[in-house]
């Protein structure tokens, strides 16, 4: 249920595998040692972050690491007890206890009081300790005992306890990039000790970037898929191939080009695929995107952020679809995933489009930067002191629901007085184009009884 590794027992390991290579899988072998081994997460542990700094300082905190599978998580703990001199214990909470929770910290104080040396407990998925477990932690945590580093991929605000979370600080793991994951590939190539480097195999930079988004975030999964590509290159040759890497990733076809341009391509097809109303084509080039291993949250993102930049308020309900499909494909994952997706391009492919989102936004920033900050008006000012409304806050606001319909006829703008009484009057960022945006401003110009 539970293993202890110290930092000698640690190089232990490491001797071993480096004896006997084929006995640890590679992602094994090449899991970095020191912060400068470690690729990716730079918001968090490059130079001056707080992690960085800590760790440098030899003063860590207790933590969260929160992100998806593959980002890295367990291998920064080891990292953090190995940079501090600590002993790293590990619990898993799928199969873990109170009992050896309690078997740990009494490891814990003996290590302290016997030699002074403290210890780094990691938790792998805490998210899956109840109560009583996350409790029996606590005092323990509190008092110093150990330094808690757990590591979820769900959000610890809704499954770490309260008490538990004000006592720990919680460092969000991002989804590692092709860039990123092709560097890590290609370090696994060259190193002769760890890695494949003794084989002497070549593989282009963009080949791994596409690998790298096959695996979509997932350095492990990656590292996977490349020692199985590389045992199927033939002997006496030395170039990793596309048909390797697609034979490893179960005989899907790998397709990259200089630069990642078709990635771009692709992208753009689909997108503007989706703005033409091409329902068909945007199938088309989202099954391409999907089946050439592109990210999937890449994918969802995108369809979310379409949403809102090319539907709109036309469709008020194409938002709520597009996140509902991206939820649902981080839920439901690949193969599946493509479901929910497809449903989603569907529906915004045939949903009536406005920019008036973006339009609207970029024409109030134009103003916001050229003019500054300027006075809130004030009718619309909180008037929270009698001092306040002495001094004219709030005066002249109408309250709308007592209004007939809810709308005050006689509304003018409450844009800051600089714009609202411009030679041209108030700026119309706001220009309703079709669909469910634009019979809502009919109905509002009728409520205030205006013409246009």
């Amino acid at each position: 249920m539970f293993r202890t590794v110290s930092s000698d027992a640690q190089d232990l390991f490491e001797v071993a595998a480096m004896q006997d290579p084929e006995a640890t899988p590679l992602a094994e072998r090449m899991r970095p040692r020191t912060l400068g081994e470690y690729v990716g997460q730079e918001h968090v542990i490059g130079p001056g972050k707080l992690l960085r700094r800590a760790i440098e300082a030899d003063r860590i905190p207790s933590m969260i690491l929160w992100g998806p599978p593959g980002t890295g998580k367990t291998t920064l703990a080891r990292i953090v007890a190995h940079s501090t001199g600590a002993a790293f214990e590990v619990l898993s909470a799928v199969s873990a206890g109170v009992k050896d929770i309690r078997a740990v910290i009494g490891r814990a104080k003996q290590r302290r009081r016997d030699a002074g040396q403290r210890t780094v407990l990691f938790i792998d998925e805490i998210h899956r300790f109840n109560k009583s477990q996350q409790d029996a932690l606590l005092p323990h945590v509190e008092a110093g005992v150990c330094r808690l580093i757990g590591a979820t991929t769900e959000n610890p605000s809704f499954e770490v306890n309260a008490a538990l979370l004000s006592r720990a600080r919680v460092f969000s793991l991002r989804q590692l990039g092709p860039q990123d994951i092709a560097q890590v590939l290609a370090r696994a190539l060259e190193d002769e000790t760890r890695g494949l480097g003794l084989r002497g195999i070549r593989a282009e930079p963009r080949l791994l970037e596409a690998l790298g988004r096959a695996a979509q975030g997932d350095a492990r999964r990656a590292l996977t898929t490349l020692e199985m590509a590389v045992d199927l290159v033939p002997a006496g040759e030395d170039t990793l191939t596309p048909a390797h890497v697609g034979e490893a990733l179960g005989g899907r076809a790998l397709r990259y080009d200089k630069a990642g341009e078709e990635h771009y391509n692709v992208v753009s097809a689909f997108i503007k695929s989706m703005r033409a109303s091409d329902a068909d084509a945007a199938v088309y080039w989202l099954a391409r995107m999907l089946e050439s291993g592109e990210d999937l949250m890449f994918v969802a993102r995108r369809i979310v952020i379409f949403a809102s930049e090319d539907v709109g308020n036309a469709d008020p309900q194409a938002l709520v679809v597009a996140s509902a499909a991206a939820n649902a494909a981080r839920f439901v994952g690949l193969p599946e995933a493509v479901l929910p997706l497809s449903q989603a391009t569907q529906y915004l492919s045939l949903a009536p489009k406005s920019n008036t989102a973006l339009a609207a936004y970029f024409a109030a920033r134009k103003d916001v930067r050229r003019h500054g900050a300027l006075d809130v008006p004030m009718a619309v000012r909180n008037a929270v002191t009698a001092l306040m409304k002495q001094s004219g806050y709030g005066a002249g606001y109408k309250y709308p629901h007592e209004a007939d319909g809810g709308v005050d006829r006689g509304h003018a703008s409450y844009l800051p007085d600089a714009l609202a009484q411009g030679p041209q009057g108030p700026p119309r960022y706001v220009e309703p184009a079709r669909g469910w945006e634009a019979e809502a401003a009919a109905r509002l110009r009728a409520a205030r009884g205006d013409e246009d």
